[in-house]
């Protein structure tokens, strides 16, 4: 069959009935000729609330180039983003999972309603980036991902640094251990120029991830933002979409059990952000995959970590670009039987094929061997028990503590446990319980980086642990359990904790567990009250009444 017979803008542009929708072209700029090619939706969340997307207009004009030069027809259309760390702390960051439905919803109403026939998203700060993996799998029409790039480090007192050093500073600047001058000159440097968070956080873990499902091409998400090579990978992925058009190559020819195993094994081998969990799970339901939390134990725990990447290790994403990147860590998983070589990468190819001309820059210490891991099994562990009978995450890169066990502290806000983080009135061995934080409960399941990194920074991140039905940022580190299901919300065991209570983690036995019997529990959920909602109208409102567990990828389409 001809690529025009099968293209979907042709029910738009062809026949006596659409002369008004071209005119409505026409008018604009677009020839009878544009008309009459592929039309291919190019779009971006370029917003000027945060660094992360900010190079985005200028990145989409380079998709369009590409796409025309292929012989298409490009129209770019954009949607909104909210930061995670702009709004880290603050009731704000509520709306921060929330947006990845809405970023989701309004790709795939464009997509449908103006009948693209593929498409090309610009993705950057967190929340983008599986918003755009989902409006892909829905549409199910050829399609690519291109991550606009990650920040360069900023340098202070001689060494580089990232935004999870400012937030780790303020615990510090609490705690009198560093100077209200080092802690502006901290805050004044981190950050240069546009690009996401530079370590191996959420963005950069998604976007190394979503290589590794096929939706990105391998190795486009590695050039930093403002190097001059990602104008090349956009205008590459302009070509490559028309391409796949041609081959009528779409994400559900791609998206298989394989492909989201192989994006596990990528998070689970850097170190990445345990927000992968919940938004592989959600991206699994729009494609008709099964896939479950616990599969993402089951690939970490044979996975070993090769990427020695911040949060938890030493280097950020530009060092990892440098020295070979995701192709790099794409053919050492590869030969060490880590990943399904014959699944399909986003350009078509098997990603045996696509790793096969990665180029290691010699004596560089990113990527190491996978005979000598920087740790045996991969960063993501699955904990379940008496506590998260449908499960919770832990992040386990970056340091060697298996089992905690201690006093809870309990807060129903994380307002609340910021204050006693800050007023210090949280000990050593303690574990610190966030409540009603969940995808429900919040509403929007709110990221804690602001609470982990101050325990951090006050010297406690070695002997303190702390869970929540909220989330955590890819740059949390420590001993920190989030995803905790059911949420308190939804009436679940962490509802019925009390200070003091005795709460411990072991990892070996992937084991979250309250010394209290299932009796005791229940006696004291008998006259738990659902709170009322926080909102009463809005989105925030319908979310709140639509979204399911964090063990299924908060989503909020009603038939998963």
């Amino acid at each position: 069959m001809e690529t025009k017979n099968r293209l979907k803008s042709r029910t738009i542009v062809e026949g006596r009935d659409r002369a008004a929708a071209r005119s409505y072209l026409l008018g604009m700029g677009y020839s009878r000729e544009d008309l009459a090619k592929p039309i291919v939706g190019v779009a971006h969340s370029w917003i000027e609330t945060m660094p992360c997307n900010f190079n985005q207009r200028d990145l989409a004009e380079r998709v369009k180039q590409g796409v025309r030069e292929a012989g298409g027809t490009p129209m770019e259309l954009n949607t909104i983003a909210i930061s995670d760390g702009i709004t880290m702390g603050t009731q704000g960051m509520k709306t921060s999972l929330v947006s990845r439905e809405v970023i989701a919803d309004s790709i795939e109403l464009v997509g449908r309603g103006h009948m693209f026939d593929a498409m090309v998203t610009l993705v950057g700060c967190d929340k983008t980036l599986p918003g755009a993996a989902m409006a892909h799998a829905r549409l199910d029409i050829p399609s690519a991902i291109v991550y606009s790039g990650s920040i360069g480090p900023g340098r202070f007192k001689g060494r580089d640094i990232t935004i999870q050093d400012v937030f780790e500073g303020a615990g510090a600047n609490a705690a009198g251990t560093m100077s209200d001058e080092d802690f502006m000159e901290l805050e004044e440097n981190a950050c240069p120029r546009s690009g996401a968070c530079g370590g191996q956080f959420t963005a950069n873990t998604m976007a190394l991830a979503l290589q590794f499902l096929g939706m990105s091409p391998i190795g486009s998400a590695d050039p930093a933002a403002l190097d001059g090579r990602k104008h090349d990978v956009c205008v590459e992925a302009g070509r490559l979409v028309m391409q796949l058009v041609e081959r009528d190559l779409k994400p559900s020819d791609i998206l298989t059990k394989e492909s989201f195993e192989n994006a596990i094994a990528s998070v689970a081998a850097t170190g990445g952000s345990t927000n992968a969990v919940l938004h592989f799970l959600a991206i699994a339901r729009e494609a008709g995959i099964e896939l479950n939390i616990d599969d993402f134990d089951r690939v970490s725990t044979k996975t070993p970590i090769i990427a020695d990447l911040k949060p938890g290790g030493r280097f950020v994403a530009i060092d990892m670009d440098r020295a070979g990147g995701s192709k790099l860590l794409g053919k050492r998983m590869l030969e060490a039987g880590l990943v399904h070589g014959d699944a399909l990468s986003a350009t078509g190819q098997t990603l045996a094929e696509a790793v096969e001309n990665a180029k290691e820059t010699p004596g560089q210490e990113v990527i190491v061997s996978v005979d000598e891991p920087l740790r045996k099994s991969g960063g993501l562990v699955i904990l379940k028990g008496n506590l998260a009978p449908e499960g919770c995450v832990i992040k386990v890169a970056g340091y060697t503590r298996d089992d905690h066990s201690g006093p809870a502290r309990v807060f129903d806000s994380e307002e609340e446990a910021m204050a006693a983080v800050q007023s210090r009135r949280i000990k050593s061995g303690d574990v610190v319980v966030v409540r009603y934080e969940g995808p429900k409960g919040g509403p929007g399941m709110r990221e804690m980086l602001g609470v982990t990194s101050a325990i951090v920074g006050q010297g406690l991140g070695d002997t303190v642990a702390l869970l929540t039905d909220g989330r955590f940022s890819g740059a949390t580190r420590g001993f920190m359990a989030g995803h905790v299901a059911p949420e308190a919300a939804h009436r679940g065991p962490i509802a019925a904790l009390k200070d003091g209570d005795t709460i411990t983690f072991d990892l070996p036995s992937r084991s979250l567990t309250v010394d209290l019997t299932d009796k005791e529990i229940e006696s004291r959920l008998s006259d738990w009250v659902e709170p009322e909602p926080a909102f009463a109208t809005g989105v925030m409102a319908k979310y709140a009444a639509q979204v399911s567990s964090a063990s299924e990828g908060a989503v909020t389409n009603p038939k998963v």
